[in-house]
Parts: structure tokens; sequence; C-alpha cells
């Protein structure tokens, strides 16, 4: 059985835990196969809008454990509350050993301002009066996952790839409603930008990615940590860069056996 792999910090967000969307089992395996020096959970871990479903298995049930037992090592862990958690924001400010529950952080990494949030306090799309429409969608989303893993189970049978309509339905769901309300990366990235932040880390949209951008006032770095559900990523920085970690490929990738 391989190492742990060494991370300076470890960043993941969206697990949704509580929902059949959600891929505990493959995010332990990860934590399994890590050895970070600082996590941070940027925003919906828990899934506290549809704990209704009485849905929480073994595998999600682990996943707590899993972070309970790296904070118990004494290694920094920063929850940061997202929107399906946000019941969570009552309690920021908390520290329980070396868990520390916060809205947002700012970490100064080797002379960097890393500005870390979970991003839906500037998407329109999940606040004020749309709120319960968004607390819908997720949970008509966990609907159409499961009916999309039974249709997979028999593609599976005749040898036919795996479709993601889940996936299909919230991408065109989104390029609606990005038509109508202000897109909270640009809004994030312009105060990021003013307020001189070198990072700008955001979770909330599940879109993985890192991209530079430059204005008429200077310039940031922008990055999402994507999902574990769709995507299954994180944000991983070592030796003075940060890259994306792709679960589907690099796990095995880098010999990695964490069963």
């Amino acid at each position: 059985m391989s190492e742990r792999r060494r991370v300076e910090i470890c960043i993941i967000s969206d697990i949704h835990l509580g929902t059949r969307a959600s891929h505990a089992a493959e995010l332990n395996k990860y934590l399994k196969s890590i050895e970070p020096i600082v996590l941070i959970i940027n925003g919906d871990w828990l899934d506290i809008w549809n704990f209704a479903a009485g849905y929480f298995p073994q595998e999600h049930i682990e996943n707590i454990f899993l972070i309970l037992d790296l904070a118990r090592q004494g290694i920094p862990v920063y929850y940061l509350t997202g929107n399906h958690d946000d019941h969570m924001r009552n309690f920021s400010g908390y520290k329980f050993d070396t868990i520390q529950l916060r809205d947002e952080i700012i970490l100064e990494v080797d002379g960097k301002k890393h500005w870390i949030f979970h991003g839906d306090k500037y998407d329109l799309s999940v606040g004020g009066s749309a709120r319960w429409l968004a607390k819908l969608g997720g949970r008509t989303y966990d609907k159409i996952f499961q009916f999309n893993r039974f249709i997979n189970k028999i593609r599976m049978r005749y040898g036919k790839d795996n479709i993601l309509i889940s996936k299909y339905i919230k991408d065109k769901v989104k390029s609606v409603v990005k038509k109508r309300v202000q897109d909270f990366e640009d809004v994030a990235i312009e105060i990021g930008i003013e307020e001189g932040f070198d990072y700008v880390i955001c979770g909330h949209i599940h879109k993985p990615q890192i991209r530079e951008v430059v204005s008429g006032k200077g310039k940031t770095v922008y990055m999402n940590s994507g999902d574990w559900m769709e995507n299954l990523t994180a944000l991983e920085y070592n030796n003075g860069d940060w890259e994306l970690f792709y679960y589907q490929h690099d796990l095995q990738f880098k010999g990695i056996d964490r069963s």
C-alpha cells in the first residue's frame, strides 16, 4: 500500500452529505490517500436542506469521522458554511479542538493573500425570495440522480457508457438562471481585486477551475474547488503552486490505493 501524499493545503467543497448524489465513498478514499497540513471544507459539507429525505448511509457517517479524526491529529480544519448548510452560520466563530467554523477566511500563504468562501452570498439565485426555489431544486435534483443511476445500471447490462442526465439538466437550468441574475463569480472577482486579494477561492457552482483574471483595477487568480457530486475534485497547494485534483484520473494516475 502506498504512502499518503503530503498536501500543504487541501480545499474540498460541495460534498452534500445526506443526498444520494454525494460521492462520499470516493471522497473517503481520497482523504485516506493524503496527509494535509491544512484542510478547508468550503461549504455544503452537510446538505441540511435535504435531511428530511431520511438518507444518511454509512459512508456519509464515515466521512464525518474521517475529518474529525484529522482534527484529532492536530490538523487545522476550517469548515466554511455554504447555502445548503447555512443553519451552521448561527455558530460561526465556534472552535472545537482544531476545527474552526467560519463563514469565510483570509489566509496569507507564501506572501499571497487568499480570500476563501463558499460563494452563495453573491449568487442572487439562492437568496431572498429565490431561496425556496433553490431548496426545491436541490430535492428534485436528488430524485433525478436516483433515476439517472437506475438508467445507467440498465445501460451497463448492454455494454453502453454511463450518461449524466442529472448534470445535463442542471447545466441547462443554470444556463437559464445566468441570463437573469448577476454572475456571482464576476462580483466576487471584482471585490477580490478591489480588496487586493491575490487569490479568490470559491465553491458553490460545482465548476472546478483555476484562471487568472485581469481588469483595469488589477488582477487576481480565481479558483473553484468543484464538488463531490459530479466532478469529484479538490484544490491542492504544494511547493508554491495550486493544482486541481481530479479523483477519476489522478487517484489512479498517482498509483494510490486506499480501499
